[in-house]
This record gives C-alpha cells, sequence and structure tokens, in this order.
C-alpha cells in the first residue's frame, strides 16, 4: 500500500457559538513544509497546530486554512467609559462643532477597544480533535491517490521486466555475431599478419567477457522484485526508499545500454529508459 503526497481534507467544529471550517491542501515535498492561515483567536496556537499536522501527516508542502462562517474572526470592541470621559471633558473647553464631536472622540487612542478572544484549555483541545479528523480526511484522499499510482507503477515495472526477458533472448545471438564477425574480419587480414590461434581464442573469450549482461538481469530484476514487494508492505512511509530502489535500477539499465552493442537491444533499452523516467516522476509524490 502506498500514499500519495497529494490530498484534500476537511473538518469544522463549533466554538464560542462560531462554526470553524478547517481545510487542508497537501503537494509532494521531501519534507514537511506547513503554511498557515488562521483566525486572530487561534494565531498563538500556531505551534502546537503544526505538531498536530506534522505528526499526523508526515511530509509534503501542507497549507492549513481555518476560518469562520462569521465575518468577525477578531473577537468584539467595548468602548472605554473611563477613557472617554476624560478625553470628552477636555474637548469641552475647546470650541468643536457637536456634530463633529463623537467622531473625534472614537479616533482618539484607547477610546474603542479590541477584546481578546482566547480559547480555553477544553477548546484548543476540541480544535486539535477537529484538526486531526481532517487530517484523517486528507490521509483517506491520499490513500486512494496512493492505490491509482500502485496500479501505474506495478504496469511500468512490468513492462521494464518485459524488456529484459526480450534482451534476454537476444543477448546470447549478439555474443555469435560478434564472434563470428571478430573471427572474419581476422581471417580476412590473415595473410597479411601471423595469427596466434591459441592467443586469438583467449581474446576473444576476455572481449565478450566484457560484454556479459548476466549479472546485470539478476541485479534488475532483485530490484525490481523489491520495488514490488515494498508497494505491498503496510508501512506508509516508503517514498524515499522508492526512490533509491529506481536510482538502482537506472544504473543496471544503463549498464545493459552501454554493454548493449547490438540495435535491437538498444530499442529494449530505451523502452526501459522511458518507463523507468515516469516511474521516477511518479515516486517524487509518494508519501
Amino acid at each position: 500500500m502506498i500514499y500519495s503526497m497529494t490530498g484534500f481534507g476537511k473538518s469544522s467544529l463549533y466554538l464560542k457559538d462560531t462554526q470553524y471550517i478547517i481545510e487542508l491542501k497537501s503537494l509532494n515535498s521531501k519534507q514537511a513544509d506547513v503554511f498557515m492561515r488562521l483566525p486572530a483567536p487561534m494565531k498563538e496556537l500556531e505551534v502546537s497546530l503544526r505538531k498536530v499536522v506534522i505528526d499526523q501527516l508526515s511530509r509534503g508542502k501542507i497549507e492549513l486554512l481555518i476560518h469562520s462562517s462569521s465575518s468577525d474572526d477578531n473577537g468584539g470592541f467595548s468602548i472605554n467609559v473611563e477613557a472617554l470621559e476624560k478625553y470628552k471633558n477636555e474637548l469641552a473647553k475647546i470650541d468643536i462643532p457637536a456634530g463633529d464631536m463623537l467622531g473625534a472622540l472614537l479616533r482618539l487612542p484607547n477610546v474603542v477597544v479590541q477584546e481578546e478572544s482566547t480559547l480555553t484549555e477544553g477548546e484548543v483541545a476540541l480544535l486539535h480533535q477537529a484538526l486531526i479528523a481532517a487530517c484523517d480526511d486528507l490521509s483517506t484522499f491520499r490513500r486512494k491517490e496512493g492505490e491509482s499510482l500502485e496500479v501505474d507503477l506495478s504496469q511500468r515495472i512490468k513492462s521494464i521486466l518485459s524488456h529484459k526477458e526480450a534482451v534476454m533472448q537476444l543477448a546470447p545471438k549478439r555474443i555469435d555475431r560478434l564472434r563470428a564477425r571478430m573471427v572474419e574480419n581476422l581471417n580476412a587480414i590473415k595473410g597479411e599478419l601471423e595469427i596466434n590461434a591459441e592467443r586469438l581464442e583467449q581474446e576473444l573469450i576476455f572481449y565478450i567477457e566484457k560484454l556479459d549482461v548476466s549479472e546485470e538481469f539478476v541485479r534488475l530484476q532483485a530490484h525490481c522484485e523489491y520495488f514490488e514487494q515494498l508497494m505491498q508492505e503496510e508501512s506508509p512511509m516508503k517514498g524515499k526508499k522508492l526512490n533509491f530502489i529506481s536510482q538502482e535500477m537506472g544504473r543496471e539499465i544503463n549498464t545493459l545500454g552501454s554493454k548493449a552493442n547490438d540495435a535491437e537491444i538498444q530499442k529494449h533499452v530505451v523502452q526501459m529508459k522511458d518507463e523507468l523516467e515516469k516511474i521516477k516522476e511518479q515516486v517524487l509524490n509518494i508519501l
């Protein structure tokens, strides 16, 4: 089972007769990168909310948005009556039209006071529970996306193995053709040079051994099988491991290409490289 890093989650809760909507969006990232937009009463909870998100979602470029159904996220306002009376008494000494008096008073410092709205411990606990519910919703989305990724990756692994089998069928014939061509070329100049048949056979064996790809076949097969096995494991955190395995697969495929010395084999190697590049692109989005 694999999980995508792409996802969306949502939940809601009521605090102080106000409904808050929690939305989470996630994209791929090498580590946890959390961006938040919070209403004023929750600004001081940024550290604890960030910890909840990282604990639940592990990694990804994550956006947390909490907004209320009310247009007022900043708490209420009150009038500082004592300050207002003092200002009023002072302004009474100045000839100011009565119609402008109220506006002038309300603009003076400390007359209109914003009330801080803080959450109780119980309300913070409810907020954390709602955030975890949104994370669970996003994780469900990630799992569904992961199922689609798994199908696609599995098909591409099978394609690579199919091309590998084709190369295995072509490889022995390639060696026979190379050997025959080299002997033919040497026979063409045999009248001009003295050739030691025993030494020639040794050199042919040495050269052909350099082109042997049996070890690459074995390692590529093992990497592909391990890739499939890892996708089936229950642990959700496997994107980095799959990325590492895909790099190892690339090394074996590149070696096959460098040793190919055959047009038909090169065609299969190109197809394997194409499938592997698509695998690497997909793996970057796996948790």
